[in-house]
Order: structure tokens, then C-alpha cells, then sequence
């Protein structure tokens, strides 16, 4: 149905999609000091604006609003219509707890009954 449109209605509805996603980001970027919002956010990649950010390579943080959520490995970064197309190879979840070096039982008692 787009290619029924004319160019200039195109662009427009392109122009205007881009600005929705620029206006409320949900997810952010941070490589040390300098923080980029995500446009687009999928399994194994995500995309940024590429008048904003620059080609990214390297171990990078994921921030939802205040809250670390995922470190990645990007590996590949590529621009397309005005969008860095970031993939990357790890995805790894930040938790606030530290990790278990045992193994946890899983049927492990609750609690134990004082002798009566």
C-alpha cells in the first residue's frame, strides 16, 4: 500500500515515525559517558539514530530509565537510512544479586521443626 503514496507523503509519514520514537525512548545506551537512546530494540540487536550516536563496537550497557538491565557485545554496527544497525553477539542480564557458586537444591526444606 506505501508504494500507492507519493513520495512526499512518504517522507512525511517517515519523518513523522522517526520523531515518535525519538520523542519517548524507553531504553537507552551508555558506552562510558555518552548515552544514546534505542529507536528499536529485538534478540540479537537493536537500532540507534545516526544522527545522534556514532558506529558502536565493543561492550556496551543497556539502561531502562534508571535500571541497568543487559550488557551486550557488539560486534556489528552498520548505518541504513539514517539508522546504526548495532548486532550483537552476548546479551547478558544484570542482576542485583551475586552468583551462586553451589548448586541449589530444589526440593530444599523450608524450615525444620523444633523437636516437641
Amino acid at each position: 500500500m506505501v508504494e500507492f503514496l507519493s513520495k512526499e507523503l512518504r517522507e512525511g509519514l517517515e519523518a513523522a515515525r522517526k520523531q515518535g520514537e525519538r520523542r519517548k525512548p524507553r531504553l537507552r545506551v551508555q558506552v562510558g559517558e555518552a548515552v544514546f537512546p534505542v529507536l528499536r530494540f529485538w534478540h540479537d540487536g537493536f537500532v540507534l539514530d545516526a544522527a545522534l550516536a556514532p558506529k558502536l563496537r565493543g561492550r556496551v550497557d543497556v539502561y531502562e530509565g534508571s535500571r541497568h538491565v543487559f550488557k551486550c557485545l557488539i560486534v556489528a554496527s552498520s548505518e541504513e537510512g539514517g539508522e546504526i544497525i548495532c548486532e550483537f553477539k552476548t546479551m547478558t542480564p544484570v542482576t542485583d544479586k551475586p552468583a551462586l557458586d553451589f548448586w541449589l537444591d530444589p526440593v530444599l526444606p523450608v524450615g525444620l521443626l523444633p523437636k516437641a
